[in-house]
């Protein structure tokens, strides 16, 4: 006999949770800021001490060059911020960190160019919001530093948010399963987009498409005598390792094989270790541990992989948000590095067959390829009509990440056709970038 058999809700039921959910937070109170006291460089402070004391300088640096670069690195900000501020209650799978310039190209297993999310360090559960929050916030921080008018800012955001109600209503009217295989590739986006958005992305394209992991090894190491390739000194960019940190990440990376999958592990019985060095990438994760570590084959073939250290999400350490128990029970298993590859296979349409983690007594880390074929654009750069396309492909990006979440429905029905929530996200981001320049200008009288 069947064992009984309890129905899941259907589509009608979830969009009427979402709509029932309005009730107790209503879509126009997402345009109010927290209030309270707030200490931005407080935070800063304390995400510093965790970090490589000789590379701060150079991250107050990088932050320091303009309002956009601060907003990139203040994803600790933003969170505290919106965990004192009315949120929906629906919670999704969430990028933490989705600001438009964490959007770009990557070469899938099949060698095709893709677009979407590329940065998942902050990943973790939250109000659906958040991530589109980070996203309109941006758009508005970016159009701002780049001399664009309000008009074509504010139509900006609201084609976003349009966007991301669009893509996130039609996303649950689909299955599960043609949801999770939905993806966004470059050539099929190119026939959607207009000629003046299509001249803004063949450069970047381009780019992308020559920044190869052979290309890398090419610019970053020399070969020894004996054949055996070594990276270039190029401080505090790159920075060979000593003997000993050598051997310890050898042995970490042991640790790595272990959570790819088989065909991954013994591709790399091909390879030994050639050399690593310390890498530093980015604004806000300067200070960071991050590695380049050379694998090198007898016949001098080479593949270049990215150890990158993984703390606590902002989302839980600054957001408040109480993670589900099987994402806390990897994280206590496996490390923040394990959390890292799980949202991003999840989030992330097709990911990095070579997605793995490793840990130690000091740090978690998760791995990946380095600079397969990853590029994108810089907004700053575009002109305003495909500024405006750029933003509602981002947001586009975000609805299909979160349609893999089982309360994907609900956040359709509470969203409804958009016009109440475009408004009020587009208060809530021009407000927010006022608050994120005033931070930016005290972090700057600070140095």
């Amino acid at each position: 006999m069947l064992p009984a058999w309890t129905r899941p809700p259907s589509h009608r039921e979830l969009l009427d949770r979402g709509e029932e959910a309005r009730k107790h937070a209503p879509r126009r109170a997402l345009a109010d800021l927290a209030s309270g006291e707030r200490d931005p460089l407080g935070i800063l402070a304390t995400q510093n001490s965790s970090r490589i004391p000789e590379l701060l300088p150079l991250r107050a640096e990088r932050m320091s060059t303009s309002p956009f670069a601060f907003y990139r690195g203040t994803a600790a900000l933003m969170a505290a911020d919106l965990a004192d501020a009315p949120h929906s209650g629906i919670f999704v799978a969430s990028c933490g960190d989705a600001h438009v310039s964490n959007f770009g190209f990557y070469a899938s297993a099949e060698r095709r160019l893709m677009f979407d999310l590329n940065d998942f360090d902050e990943a973790a559960w939250a109000p659906w919001e958040w991530d589109l929050k980070r996203l309109v916030a941006s758009i508005v921080v970016g159009g701002q530093a780049s001399g664009r008018s309000d008009e074509v800012i504010d139509a900006a955001v609201l084609a976003a948010v349009a966007g991301y109600a669009r893509g996130i209503a039609r996303a649950t009217e689909s299955s599960p399963t043609a949801r999770y295989f939905t993806h966004f590739d470059v050539a099929s986006a190119r026939s959607m987009l207009d000629k003046a958005s299509q001249k803004a992305i063949r450069g970047a394209v381009k780019q992308a498409e020559r920044r190869t992991g052979e290309r890398a090894v090419r610019r970053l190491t020399v070969e020894d005598a004996d054949g055996r390739r070594r990276f270039l000194h190029d401080e505090p960019t790159t920075t060979p390792v000593g003997p000993a940190l050598l051997d310890f990440v050898q042995d970490l990376l042991t640790q790595y094989r272990r959570t790819t999958s088989p065909d991954v592990a013994l591709l790399f019985d091909h390879f030994t270790v050639s050399d690593v060095a310390r890498r530093v990438v980015g604004v806000g994760s300067v200070g960071t541990r991050c590695y380049l570590v050379l694998f090198q084959d007898g016949e001098g073939s080479t593949v270049l992989m990215q150890p990158k250290q993984a703390s606590q999400s902002v989302l839980v350490e600054y957001g408040r948000i109480v993670q589900p128990p099987a994402l806390q029970e990897a994280i206590g298993s496996s490390g923040e590095g394990a959390r890292v590859v799980a949202m991003q296979r999840i989030l992330q349409a097709l990911s990095d067959p070579f997605l793995g983690h490793m840990r130690n007594a000091n740090a978690d880390f998760y791995v990946r390829q380095f600079h397969d074929m990853k590029g994108s654009i810089d907004v700053e750069d575009l002109e305003d009509g495909p500024f405006i396309t750029y933003g509602q492909a981002c947001a586009a990006t975000i609805a299909r990440a979160h349609s893999q979440s089982l309360t994907a429905t609900e956040v359709a029905g509470y969203i409804g056709s958009g016009r109440v929530l475009g408004p009020a996200l587009l208060e809530w981001a021009r407000a927010y970038a006022a608050v994120s320049l005033a931070d930016y200008e005290l972090f700057r009288a600070s140095l």
